[in-house]
This record gives C-alpha cells, structure tokens and sequence, in this order.
C-alpha cells in the first residue's frame, strides 16, 4: 500500500484509486492528497481487491478504471458492495466503454467518468460521492441505535414480583389515554417504563418526547414546552411549535416534574384541563392531542404539604401512579439486567464479551445500588470496556463492588413465584454475612467470629463449608495455635 505522507491527518478519508496506468495512478493520488484523503493506490483488479479484503475499515470511495489486464471494474464493485453497501465506486472508462459503464452503474456504481477527463472534475465528483457515503453510515448507525432501542423496549422489565406486577399494570393502561405518575429513587427506571407505555399504545408510530424540567432554564420552559410567536421576546426570530405541538398524536413525559415553577403548573394545569395550548406571544390557543406521562424522584405528597406544587396539578397527574421499586428489593433481577447490559455494550464497544462469572455475579447481588438501573448499567459499560477476557469478573468491577466494601442494607426476604431451596437461600446469606465481616474487620478472624455472635471455632467450619477458608489471610495465628484440632459441627 502506498505511504501516507506526514501532511495527511491521522484520521484521513481512505480513498482506494485504482487504474493499470502508473501516470494516471501518480496524477490522482498526488490530487486526492492535496484535497486532505489518504490514498491507497492499487495498480490492477487483483491488488484492489486485496486492499478491500484487507483494509480494516471500508473505503468510502473507491475509484477503478473499468478494463485492466488481470480483471474488470466491475469485480472491483461487486467486492467493494460485499463488504460494504456505504462505499461509494466511481468508474473511470474510455468511449468505446460506455455501455459497461452505465451496467456498473445498474450494479450500485455512484457514477462514471470517461476518458481523458479533468482531475479536478474527479476530485469534485468523488467529494459528493464521499458525503452521500458518510449519510449512508450515519443512517446505518442511526437505524441500528433505533433497532437497539425497539429491542430495548420488547424486553421484559424484570422477572421479579415487583416488576412482573408493574408489567401487568402497563398493559392494561397502555390503550387508553389516562395520565399516568411515575415515583420512585433516581435512576430506577421510569423513562423505560414511560417508553414501554408508549410502544404499547395506538400511539406507538408517533412521537414520543422527553422533557427534562430540572435541566430547562425557567425564562425559556414555557417557549419550549408549547411554543413561541416570531418577535414574542428577544431572540425569537422565527416561529416555534413547542414540544407539545410537535408530539402531536403522540406521548410527552414530563422528567423530574416536581422542577417546575409554580408559574408553569398553573399553564400545564390548563393544558390538562382543556388539551390546549397557547404559544408564548400568541393570540389564541391550539388543540393538541397528548398524551401526559409524568415522573418525579421527589416525595409528591410532602412537596404538595410544604405548597411547593399545586394540590389540583398533583391530582390530575396522579390519576395512575406506578411505584419503581429500587433495585435492591428486585431480588432476580440483578444479573439479568446485568447480562443484557453486558450483551448491549459488548456489541457496541466491538468486543468478545459473553456474560459474568459466578463471583462477579455474587458480588453485583450483594451491592445495594444506590443509583439503581442507572449505576448498574454504567457499572457494565465500565466493566466491558476493561475486560481482558470473555467473562466480566471481579477485577473488572469497582472496589466497592468487588470488596463488598459498600454495606448492603437489609433486605427484606421475599419467595420467589416459582419457590426455592431453602438451604441454599440460607447459605448464600451465611456467606455474604461472613464475607461482610471479615471485610469489615479487615480479615480477623477472631473479630469477624464476635461480629457474628459465634464462636472462633464455629467460623472456621463455616470458612471452610463455603469454601472460603484457603482466601482469607490468617491475622490471628495464636487463636488457629490454641484451637488447632480439624474443625467439627459448628458450636
């Protein structure tokens, strides 16, 4: 392949310029370098279609003159379309040629170029041929981050009790336009319940948008949410809809409801009340068919006590109210929502990442995520990202995590739909108990035994029942001296 000359960016357009001439070859590549492109320069069919196979990303444009001596332009296409249906391929042919060259074109060619022809002409050409490449790539990778997303949606919330009955709940509202409330701890999950409300409703095809009320500056939220008149206030020098209007027939979620200003209850109260709006300057209200989710990590009870939100406003938003329970009490649903994040983020980062081993596992279970959905699927981006294997284990999830150095709090016990063994519920608490411990006494054992309330003795039976014993340094070799005969039944 051709050397890259230090005056080319490091991040260059790849240009593959392919022709049997070596004059025609020199002219092209020294202008294509000129216009900023990395040129690959191939000097027949065979060596183009090397560079294709080899090449470590697709070219985006590929210039092949049409008959060479150990093959035709038009192999060049069909390897070059093989690979990739973005890259873009422009013929170079004498007259006598031109009938093949409108058939490359019938076969996905951008274009063709007769013989001789002006370099500078080309260099324009293969410009908007390298533009029309970069939408197709973008739109690909816009469709594949829609697909991720619809695939999002279709996937259950949790096996849980808690979720499977939130779930049900969904359903039965999903048809109808009734507003809905959604409560629960920061990072639990709402705008995923919100979209999934969405995707099941007779609203599905149309939009469905998100507006942030803690993140709008106050002197610009009433424009955004339902629009402005041109000249209505400094700075309005055209027309706006307003995201009401323009989620016409569609869903608006209202995140972190309780932010807003007093002012803008009273005008979404009439939104509510009336289905109209009245854009900012503006004479007279517009209908507007929306449906209204709404969400809040804030207690709306005590914010409507302290008269910080409306009492009315609240009633009409607390039509349906759906409570997300924190991650910790999804008992379950830790290492499947693990997984799937762990799935997600191995195929966007490109990497052979399959699932989490028995440890990590045990450890995510044993953490009590105060950020909830949100902390655990960062946590797997993280964890993905530094992953030198084909499995997520503890050295790849944060100290806290792998150390069970964050102390979980109780959780209450709630049997699963399908039952459990008992016996190995209550020794898998026994083991993150004695985990706790020695972690919190940093590895004695005498002290992590008097944390417990059993004696030095009845600790080692268990170190040893689960395993653990060969993992834990012994920093009281005088208690192991004193009691050294093998460990019994636990006393």
């Amino acid at each position: 392949m051709a050397s890259i000359p230090p005056s080319i960016p490091p991040n260059a357009t790849r240009v593959l310029v392919v022709d049997d001439e070596p004059g025609l070859r020199q002219v092209l590549t020294i202008t294509f370098r000129r216009q900023g492109y990395e040129v690959v320069a191939a000097p027949g069919a065979r060596a183009a279609l090397e560079a294709i196979h080899q090449n470590p990303q697709p070219f985006p444009l590929i210039l092949t003159d049409l008959v060479m001596p150990d093959g035709s332009g038009i192999e060049v296409l069909t390897a070059a379309k093989a690979r990739s249906g973005a890259t873009e391929v422009i013929v170079m042919t004498a007259h006598s040629t031109v009938e093949s060259a409108l058939d490359a074109m019938r076969r996905g060619a951008y274009d063709f170029v007769t013989k001789p022809f002006s370099p500078a002409e080309l260099a324009a050409l293969a410009a908007k041929a390298i533009e029309k490449s970069s939408i197709v790539v973008e739109n690909q990778r816009l469709r594949a981050q829609i697909e991720r997303l619809d695939t999002a949606a279709r996937e259950p919330l949790g096996t849980s009790p808690a979720m499977q009955r939130i779930s049900e709940l969904i359903a039965k509202i999903a048809p109808t336009r009734t507003t809905v409330l959604l409560t629960g701890e920061s990072g639990t999950g709402k705008e995923r319940v919100a979209r999934a409300i969405h995707e099941r409703s007779d609203r599905a095809a149309k939009p469905f948008l998100v507006v942030n009320c803690g993140a709008l500056p106050e002197a610009l939220m009433e424009s955004e949410l339902f629009g402005h008149e041109k000249g209505a206030f400094t700075g309005a020098n055209a027309r706006s809809l307003g995201l009401f209007r323009e989620a016409d027939g569609g869903t608006v979620l209202l995140d972190e409801v309780g932010e807003l200003p007093a002012s803008l209850q009273v005008k979404l109260l009439r939104v509510l009340q009336e289905r109209k709006v009245r854009p900012v300057g503006g004479a007279v209200e517009v209908p507007v068919d929306v449906r209204l989710l709404a969400a809040t990590n804030r207690d709306v009870e005590a914010e409507v006590r302290e008269g910080r939100f409306r009492q009315d406003l609240y009633y009409r938003l607390n039509v349906i109210r759906i409570e997300l329970p924190p991650l910790r009490e999804r008992p379950g649903d830790i290492s499947r929502l693990a997984d799937r994040f762990v799935r997600r983020f191995a195929a966007e980062l490109g990497k052979d990442v399959r699932g989490l081993t028995t440890d990590a596992v045990r450890a995510l279970d044993a953490y009590t995520f105060p950020g909830n959905v949100r902390e655990l699927e960062n946590m797997m981006e993280r964890a993905v990202a530094l992953a030198s294997g084909p499995s997520i284990g503890l050295g790849d999830l944060p100290n806290a995590v792998a150390g069970l150095s964050a102390s979980p709090a109780p959780r209450l016990a709630e049997l699963p739909a399908g039952g459990c063994m008992l016996d190995e519920v209550l020794g898998e608490v026994e083991r993150r108990l004695i985990l706790q411990a020695l972690e919190r006494t940093g590895g004695v054992r005498k002290a992590a035994a008097k944390l417990l309330g059993v004696s030095f003795r009845s600790l080692r039976y268990r170190l040893a029942k689960h395993a653990l014993a060969a993992d834990v340094e012994s920093d009281d070799e005088e208690g192991v001296r004193r009691d050294s005969s093998p460990p019994g039944a636990p006393q």
